[in-house]
């Protein structure tokens, strides 16, 4: 839930910095930044690197899980 919550506050805080970011460092060498260089992100690419990070935490905590619950309470406890 953590992770679920920090990327949906990071995501579009991410893409509101590469918006605000961008232009600025265009400005600050006199350039105007086409429009093919500012949008990057939509919404739907941003669907499967989600679903893919979600995929990827749930997986690496498969092992772990896995052998937490098959060791005595104490043994588990004691390698955290």
């Amino acid at each position: 839930m953590t992770g679920l919550a920090a990327s949906a506050l990071g995501v579009p805080l991410g893409v509101a910095l590469h918006g605000w970011v961008l232009p600025a460092m265009g400005d600050s060498v006199g350039l105007r930044l086409p429009d093919s260089v500012m949008s990057v992100y939509h919404g739907a690419e941003l669907l499967t690197p989600t679903l893919g990070g979600l995929l990827i935490a749930a997986v690496g905590a498969l092992l772990p899980a896995g052998w937490a619950a098959r060791a005595r309470t104490a043994t588990a406890l004691r390698t955290e």
